[in-house]
C-alpha cells in the first residue's frame, strides 16, 4: 500500500511505525509539522531505512504562534493546505491523522473524502473537549461557544472516518456518549521505541558533558502546556532545596519552561535547572542521567489525555513519580506495573514526600526501574503494534479483512 501517517508533532514512537511498515515493504510518507515546538523522533532518514520511505516536515517559514488563538488557528488550517499539496503528489491508498488539531485534520479529512482515501482517525487525544475547558474558563460563554462548535467538528470528524485508533479504553466511552460506531474504532495503546531507549548509566556523554553526572536529579522532560501546572515544579524545587547536590531538571521550551526560568531566577532556586529539547539522539542519555522521573497533569486535563513521556520512561530504567489522578491511563500503568508512585494533582506534599521516599531509598528505586524496563520489553512490541496497524489498513482499503480486537 501507499501510506500516509502524518504526525503533527513528529514524535518518537509514530515514526518507528513508520520504519517498520515501510520495512515491510509498503511505500510510506510520513509528515510532521517542523515548526512546532515539542519533543521529535529520529526523523531524519537512516542509512539502514529503505528507500520506500519517506520523512518530510513540512514548513510554514514563519514562527508557531502558538499562545495566539487567532493566528494560531490560520496557521493550523495552512498547515492542513500545505500537507494536502503533499498527498496530492503522493497519491496514498490510505492517510492517518495523528495530534492534527481539529482544523488542520478537517482539511486534511476533507481532501482524503474527495479524493477518495480512506482516512484513519489516530485519537491521541479529545481535542474538543480540551479546547472546551480551556476557553471556557478564559472566556465564559464565548468560549463555551467556540467549544461546542470544536465539539460538533470533531464528532462529525470521527463519524467520517473509515476506522478509528483509540489509545485508551475511556476514548471508546465518550465515542459511546457521542453516538459514534465504535465498531470501527480498535484500541492500541501509546508505546515508546525500545531500540531507541536503551537503559543507558547515570554517568554518561549527556550528564558529563552538562555537569550533572554527580547530581541527583528529578526529570521531567516534554511540553509544559495547558494540561499541565509549572508552578508545581516550582514547588517542588522549593522543597528539594534543602538537598545538597540535588536538582530538578526540566527539558523543556515555550511558556511554560520560560516561567520556570523566571521563577527560578526570582525565588534564587539555584536546584531548578531548565534546559532545552535535546535531539533524540541523545535523549536516552538524558533519561539515564536521571534518579527519578516525573510527569504532571491537570485533573481537567487527564479526562481526555495520557502523557505519553511516561512511556519512554519506562524504556529508561528508572522509577517514576506521577502527579497525575489515579483514573488516568498512565497512573493505572505505573502502579499495575510497579515502576513508582503516582498521587494526585495539586497533593504537592504528598508529590514531593513521594519524590523524596524515592531518593532516600535506592532499593525501592532500582526495583521500581527495573519493573518500569520489564513493563516496556513485554509491552513495546513493534511488529505486533505494527501488525494491528496493518490489518486497520486491510480491512479499510477493502483488502483482505483482519478481525482485530481491542486490547
Amino acid at each position: 500500500m501507499r501510506i500516509v501517517i502524518n504526525d503533527y508533532s513528529g514524535h518518537p514512537f509514530q515514526v518507528q511505525l513508520s520504519r517498520e511498515l515501510a520495512r515491510r515493504g509498503h511505500d510510506l510518507l510520513h509528515l510532521h509539522f517542523s515548526d512546532f515546538q515539542t519533543p521529535k523522533g529520529d526523523l531524519e532518514l537512516r542509512a539502514d531505512d529503505p528507500s520506500s520511505l519517506a520523512i518530510e516536515g513540512v514548513s510554514l517559514g514563519v514562527p508557531f504562534e502558538k499562545s495566539t488563538f487567532v493566528r494560531r488557528r490560520r496557521q493550523e488550517i495552512a498547515y492542513g493546505h500545505e500537507a494536502c499539496r503533499r498527498l496530492q503528489s503522493f497519491r496514498p491508498d490510505i492517510v492517518v491523522g495523528c495530534n492534527n488539531p481539529l482544523d488542520a485534520q478537517h482539511v486534511i479529512q476533507n481532501w482524503c473524502g474527495n479524493a477518495s482515501v480512506p482516512f484513519v482517525f489516530w485519537l491521541q487525544d479529545l481535542y474538543s473537549i480540551a479546547i472546551t475547558e480551556v476557553l471556557s474558563r478564559k472566556f465564559s460563554l464565548p468560549g463555551a461557544f467556540v467549544g461546542r462548535h470544536y465539539q460538533r467538528l470533531e464528532r462529525r470528524m470521527l463519524r467520517a472516518s473509515a476506522a478509528i485508533v483509540a489509545i485508551s479504553n475511556d476514548f471508546l466511552r465518550q465515542l459511546q456518549a457521542w453516538n459514534i460506531d465504535t465498531g470501527k474504532a480498535v484500541v492500541i495503546p501509546n508505546w515508546a521505541p525500545l531500540d531507541a531507549l536503551q537503559v543507558r548509566p547515570k554517568v554518561n556523554p549527556w550528564s558529563l558533558r552538562t555537569g550533572l553526572s554527580d547530581q541527583s536529579l528529578v526529570v521531567y522532560t516534554g511540553t509544559l502546556g495547558f494540561k499541565h501546572n509549572p508552578q508545581s515544579l516550582v514547588h517542588l524545587a522549593e522543597v528539594m532545596s534543602a538537598r545538597v547536590n540535588t536538582r530538578v531538571l526540566v527539558v523543556s521550551e515555550g511558556p511554560g519552561a520560560d516561567y520556570l526560568t523566571a521563577e527560578a531566577r526570582a525565588r534564587g532556586l539555584s536546584n531548578l535547572v531548565v534546559l532545552p529539547f535535546q535531539p533524540m539522539a541523545e535523549y536516552a542519555d538524558v533519561l539515564g542521567a536521571a534518579d527519578i522521573l516525573i510527569s504532571i497533569i491537570e485533573p481537567d486535563a487527564a479526562r481526555f489525555s495520557v502523557p505519553s513521556k511516561v512511556l519512554s520512561y519506562l524504556c529508561s530504567g528508572r522509577a517514576l513519580v506521577l502527579s497525575v489522578p489515579a483514573s488516568n491511563l498512565a497512573a493505572q500503568t505505573v502502579t499495575a506495573c510497579k515502576a513508582g508512585i503516582s498521587v494526585e494533582p495539586h497533593d504537592q506534599q504528598a508529590f514531593a514526600a513521594a519524590i523524596t521516599r524515592l531518593l532516600d531509598d535506592p532499593d525501592e528505586r532500582a526495583a521500581a526501574g527495573r519493573a518500569a524496563r520489564r513493563y516496556a520489553e513485554q509491552t513495546f512490541d513493534i511488529a505486533r503494534i505494527a501488525d494491528r496497524f496493518e490489518a486497520i489498513f486491510d480491512r479499510v482499503t477493502g483488502m483482505t479483512p483482519i478481525a482485530v480486537a481491542a486490547e
